[in-house]
């Protein structure tokens, strides 16, 4: 089954790796391991359902507080991820993209970003990585550019609006989020994507992230199927009734 025509751009709350390693007995960075294979085949089948954005929460900006090996750990497998898959994406026709602070990476790691965007740059299909991102960081960015712009004498304080602002976020060329989904269990959107997610629908699922496969992906996209996108509109605005 393939998405409805609206559901162009996916994000996921990737949640449960830890977790997933501890019912194997695993340490925690098999969990991760394990969830970048399974981000191999759910970008895969979001091909299948006409998805052309993907967007992943690899690293949240409150991740640095973790326990320093967790953190040497997740740094060494993003960088591995950026070295070993750009030239797969781009054979597949995907455009890699990484959206957040870079502030604290270090510059082996910056320097394999910067490569693997530049060997991904282009294609029909786009995934985008979350690292050290934060909803509210990206809102405070944005705002910081605004204010930028009015001492400089470039906008009027009339003129922001909430168009200005989205302009101003992280990657603001990407298309509206559609669906944002959280694996794991947990309900709650963790600081991820506060502006854009304004009225994308939310799914939830149990499953932990290793072990969401095509079937969960296909689950979540049936029933953004079968909801209605209202926007603040009432149901009968959306989908009147026919005229007798």
């Amino acid at each position: 089954m393939t998405a409805s025509p609206s559901l162009k751009h996916v994000a996921i709350i990737m949640d449960g790796n830890n977790r997933w390693a501890k019912q194997q007995g695993m340490m925690g960075v098999s969990g991760h391991k394990a969830g970048v294979e399974r981000l191999r085949d759910v970008l895969s089948a979001c091909k299948d359902h006409n998805i052309n954005v993907l967007t992943v929460f690899a690293f949240s900006s409150e991740n640095w507080q973790r326990p320093e090996k967790e953190v040497d750990a997740l740094m060494s497998l993003f960088y591995l991820y950026l070295s070993n898959e750009a030239k797969k994406l781009k054979k597949e026709g995907v455009r890699l993209r990484v959206m957040g602070s870079r502030d604290r990476f270090s510059p082996k790691l910056l320097k394999a970003i910067d490569k693997a965007e530049q060997v991904a740059c282009e294609g029909d299909r786009t995934l985008v990585i979350a690292a050290d991102y934060g909803g509210q960081w990206d809102v405070a960015q944005a705002a910081k550019k605004i204010a930028q712009k009015v001492l400089q004498g470039d906008c009027a304080i009339d003129a922001i609006d909430s168009g200005l602002v989205a302009s101003c976020l992280d990657l603001p060329d990407l298309p509206p989020l559609d669906l944002l989904i959280r694996t794991g269990g947990e309900k709650r959107i963790s600081n991820f994507l506060l502006w854009q997610a304004a009225y994308a629908e939310l799914y939830f699922s149990d499953a932990l992230w290793p072990d969401f496969d095509r079937e969960a992906l296909t689950a979540a996209v049936d029933e953004y199927g079968n909801r209605q996108r209202r926007f603040g509109l009432t149901s009968d605005q959306v989908s009147p009734e026919p005229s007798a």
